[in-house]
């Protein structure tokens, strides 16, 4: 059994299983999960989608459909008794199917660790006594779990099997034409924060740099009609980027995105970034005493210090985001050392075949 809470998870879940087909095709699959699983050859016994939240305010609006998921996935685990459970981010929700699994003799992969390191770091003895391994993908995680003694293996991020060096991100075109790409997340809560801070922010620069265009790229998760509506009253040159997210990453001179695994892409891509991030007031106030790092993004995370701008909360107005879109635009300098500062992140990630070794991992435990 497979269980993927996000987008991001959804698509890393799905590499997993393709892995593990191509050295035991006979295995099974069933779970959570959305398009990328159910492509890749799940059952899907629950979407994903539906249960996607940012925050705890969001969290007690979907609280009746998260534990009617939560107990029919109880119930499979009961009926099926699957030889091992694969969990993939999406803690909360996760580790109470862990419990399930444990009490069941089923053994437990975490694949793609919640960010414990980060805040709540009490769950990593809820952790310890319910996960038989744990697979990460950041190289500081694996330095985390040994220190508290937790079966840990570093596979590498499995971003890297699908970016190569050819798709490092363009210099600017000399037609005078400047990209700017915009990626509001991939949940329909954070874009509805985030899409209109980032529409205004675009006016604003399209009002200082002329022949400014701007490519809004939407998640397969969210629904396009919608979003394609909430940026149809911006006055800046917006358009859909069709296909993948990496075709705005490779062809953007400069990217404005939510907080996320995005920004973790854009770095890899060498593509100059501005985070911005929103949530309720009350998950902000929660976040604020609750998480132990300096940075939300992972790019700075993994540097040590900030080189991506973050702007946060009441920070990610349109004119902060506008004023640090314009100096990018305007300032080669700056452009070019933020770049030079976002190789290191390719470089502490590892090498590609992340998807590969977790295959590995996974064989090992159900034999």
């Amino acid at each position: 059994m497979i269980i993927a809470g996000e987008a991001s998870g959804d698509m890393h879940g799905a590499n997993l299983v393709k892995a593990i087909h191509e050295r035991e095709p006979s295995v099974s699959f069933s779970g959570m999960g959305g398009t990328a699983l159910r492509k890749a050859g799940v059952l899907i016994r629950v979407n994903a989608h539906e249960l996607s939240v940012v925050g705890l305010s969001e969290a007690f609006s979907k609280a009746g459909k998260i534990f009617k998921a939560l107990s029919l996935l109880k119930r499979d685990l009961r009926r099926l008794r699957p030889d091992l459970l694969i969990l993939i981010d999406f803690p909360d929700f996760n580790l109470m199917l862990a419990a399930t699994a444990k009490g069941l003799n089923i053994p437990v992969m975490y694949y793609i660790s919640p960010q414990v390191w980060a805040w709540r770091t009490g769950r990593v003895r809820k952790i310890r006594k319910l996960v038989d391994e744990m697979v990460v993908i950041l190289p500081f995680e694996a330095d985390f779990y040994r220190k508290h003694k937790i079966p840990v293996t570093f596979v590498g991020h499995p971003l890297l099997d699908n970016i190569s060096p050819g798709d490092l991100n363009k210099p600017p075109a000399k037609n005078g034409s400047r990209i700017v790409g915009l990626l509001p997340g991939s949940r329909e809560e954070e874009v509805s924060r985030l899409l209109p801070v980032m529409t205004e922010a675009a006016e604003r620069v399209s009002g200082q740099i002329q022949k400014t265009r701007f490519l809004l790229s939407v998640a397969p998760s969210l629904d396009r009609t919608r979003v394609e509506k909430m940026a149809a009253g911006c006055k800046a040159d917006i358009s859909i980027a069709e296909g993948n997210v990496h075709n705005v990453l490779r062809s953007a001179e400069i990217v404005i995105s939510a907080s996320g695994t995005v920004t973790l892409e854009a770095a890899l891509f060498g593509a100059p970034t501005i985070i911005v991030y929103k949530v309720s007031p009350f998950t902000y106030w929660i976040g604020t005493r609750l998480v132990r790092v300096s940075h939300a993004g992972l790019a700075n995370l993994i540097i040590g210090r900030e080189v991506v701008p973050e702007l946060i909360q009441d920070e990610a107005s349109p004119e902060n985001i506008a004023r640090h879109a314009v100096r990018l635009l305007v300032e080669d300098e700056d452009r070019r050392t933020m770049q030079k500062a976002l190789k290191t992140v390719r470089e502490r990630l590892g090498s590609a075949g992340a998807s590969d070794m977790a295959a590995g991992v996974a064989l090992r435990m159900i034999s």
